[in-house]
């Protein structure tokens, strides 16, 4: 059998079915992701040979083209947000990352350790890397679209978003600390002074203010008077927004900061620039489309990669650890960080339990590998993928039919304020 030609064939097809997938599916109880992971795994035990689809394998590639699709979709993320940025008008994100992430990733550390004989490097890499709510797999529960009636945002679907785009670069200062043990041992006096002032200090400072410099930068550059002939935004050019990405990106990278903030921040710090312009909504609709290609791309390998030995030899601990995290971690820390906030119960209730674990949480577990030195490498990438796995398989079946639910919800509520079922109700639900 011609095996390129295989390939080119079997791409055609999913890529025909990440187009058409997202209508067919639109109510059921079933996620894009859940359909590309099941291909990915029937394919490469079905159908041969074809390529060995294991990340450990193939850590470069892996690496890049997990960071890539992070990056795009934190763009898409940013670019989504239709709030303005505020400390109260974001109470609801700040407490999920202030509080709830940091709970997560205390309990997945513990986990490790105590259930799976992690050292300590590797558990708080676990933390680390179960820590993000993701912005790739999470579409479901995030905002669809810029719009430019911020007021609909429901803050469920707002705090998912915006949670997504800022934890995934707040859990990088965690990966370098567990590189830091894992090469010079647990002793803090070994690691920390540099780790904080670099790490930490350094890199988030950086992140935030280039994303903020490129981000204004390319919105005078889009929206701006100075540049009349060059205004990017009458000629509604969607590729644009990977240049936005990868400058965003690849700046802050080259002055150490965390480039996964500083995307985020300048996908927010242009929908600022010009809030109700539709140029938004073009350059939305290509990040998407491209985020849902390298999406399924990522997803069948991982499908594949499960069913040809990346999980093999898997014990009753690690199935434990993965839903325990998905189940009860997440939801559990989620529920503590919302207490006493605007958010009604059962927003609340939405928010804490899809905290989706996908893409980020395999770039991070493939950046750690290859940069530090743990002994439990693969056990590491087994219980990583387990918990994507796991996460795709839990939260794509209760996504739709909860979110259904809970826009129903406030719909009945809208009309009994307000009379008009399409104006989101005045008190938290």
């Amino acid at each position: 059998m011609d095996e390129p030609a295989l390939i080119y064939a079997v791409m055609g097809i999913l890529t025909l079915l990440a187009a058409a997938l997202p209508r067919l599916l639109r109510r059921a109880p079933i996620s894009l992701p859940m359909v590309f992971l099941a291909a990915g795994a029937l394919t490469f035990a079905l159908v041969g040979p074809l390529p060995d689809p294991d990340p450990r394998e193939h850590e470069s590639f892996t690496l890049h083209l997990t960071e890539l699709c992070v990056i795009i979709s934190l763009m898409g993320a940013g670019l989504a947000l239709n709030r303005p940025i505020g400390w109260r008008r974001w109470s609801s994100t700040w407490r999920m990352l202030a509080v709830a992430m940091p709970l997560t990733m205390l309990a997945a550390a513990l986990l490790g350790w105590a259930l799976l004989g992690f050292g300590v490097a590797a558990a708080v890499l676990l933390a680390a890397a179960v820590a993000p709510t993701d912005p790739v797999l999470a579409t479901e529960v995030q905002i669809a679209e810029p719009t430019d009636e911020p007021e609909l945002d429901d803050e469920a679907r707002f705090a998912l978003t915006s949670e997504a785009g800022l934890n995934d670069g707040l859990a990088f200062p965690f990966v370098y600390a567990a590189i830091a043990i894992s090469l010079v041992g647990p002793a803090p006096s070994d690691w920390f002074v540099q780790w904080f002032a670099l790490d930490v200090l350094w890199r988030l400072s950086a992140g935030v203010l280039a994303g903020l410099a490129v981000g204004w930068m390319l919105g005078k550059l889009f929206f701006g008077d100075l540049l009349q002939r060059i205004r990017l935004a009458h000629a509604a050019e969607g590729f644009v927004a990977l240049a936005a990405t990868f400058l965003a990106y690849g700046l802050t990278e080259l002055i150490n900061g965390y480039g996964f903030i500083a995307v985020f921040v300048c996908a927010c710090t242009i929908r600022a620039g010009e809030r109700s312009h539709s140029y938004h909504q073009v350059l939305h609709d290509y990040v998407e489309q491209l985020e849902r290609l390298l999406t399924v791309g990522i997803l069948v390998l991982l499908g594949g990669a499960a069913t040809t030995g990346l999980l093999a030899g898997i014990g009753w601990q690690q199935v434990v650890v993965a839903a325990v995290i998905i189940l009860i971690v997440r939801p559990l820390s989620g529920w503590i960080g919302l207490a006493g906030g605007k958010t009604g119960p059962r927003e609340r209730a939405v928010i804490a339990f899809f905290g989706v674990r996908g893409i980020g949480s395999l770039f991070y577990i493939s950046y750690a590998l290859q940069n530090g030195e743990f002994v439990e490498q693969d056990a590491l990438w087994q219980i990583i993928c387990l918990v994507v796995i796991g996460s795709v398989l839990i939260h794509g079946i209760t996504a739709t039919p909860v979110m259904n639910y809970l826009d129903r919800k406030r719909s009945r509520e809208a009309e009994q304020q307000t009379g008009d079922p399409g104006q989101a109700p005045v008190t938290a639900v």
